[in-house]
């Protein structure tokens, strides 16, 4: 796969605006864990069913010191579209050039109708408040993914 950081290697730091043009690091984020999730659209039937599964539990993750963060290509706009369509609660950071998806290796040859394309593959990643990755998600499927990341959470979080 195209470069996907792996369990137990240093998480790459970036610098992304978020939905309000706010500059966002990972290294904002030092005492918490940090669970970054790439989607490849706002406001799609799978993205959509993500990003509000990711709110419907943000509480918890909260309650874990979880910061939940969405990448996609879009701009911060049509975040705010989106965010405010679903009510979202959760931070979605903007990547137009896709340097924070080649990073985390979810810029990927992608195949839709018999085209080949390069695009966001969804992918889930979760950073130690040490930033180390714990755990990578490089397939994922939209339904029941937060509960997914949530439990892995759970059960790191108790060691």
């Amino acid at each position: 796969m195209n470069n996907i950081p792996q369990p137990g290697q240093q998480a790459p730091n970036f610098i992304a605006l978020d939905q309000d043009d706010n500059q966002v690091s990972l290294t904002d984020f030092s005492d918490q864990w940090v669970v970054l999730y790439f989607y490849p659209k706002d406001d799609t039937p799978g993205c959509t069913v993500e990003a509000k599964d990711f709110t419907e539990l943000s509480q918890e993750f909260n309650q874990l010191k979880a910061k939940i963060l969405g990448v996609s290509t879009d701009s911060g706009k049509s975040h705010c579209r989106f965010i405010n369509k679903h009510n979202l609660s959760i931070t979605l950071l903007s990547d137009p050039e896709h340097h924070l998806a080649e990073l985390y290796g979810a810029w990927r040859l992608k195949k839709f109708m018999g085209k080949e394309y390069m695009g966001v593959a969804r992918s889930s990643f979760l950073i130690s408040p040490d930033k180390i990755i714990v755990h990578t998600w490089s397939v994922v499927k939209p339904k029941n993914h937060a509960e997914q990341v949530l439990t892995k959470l759970r059960e790191l979080s108790a060691n």
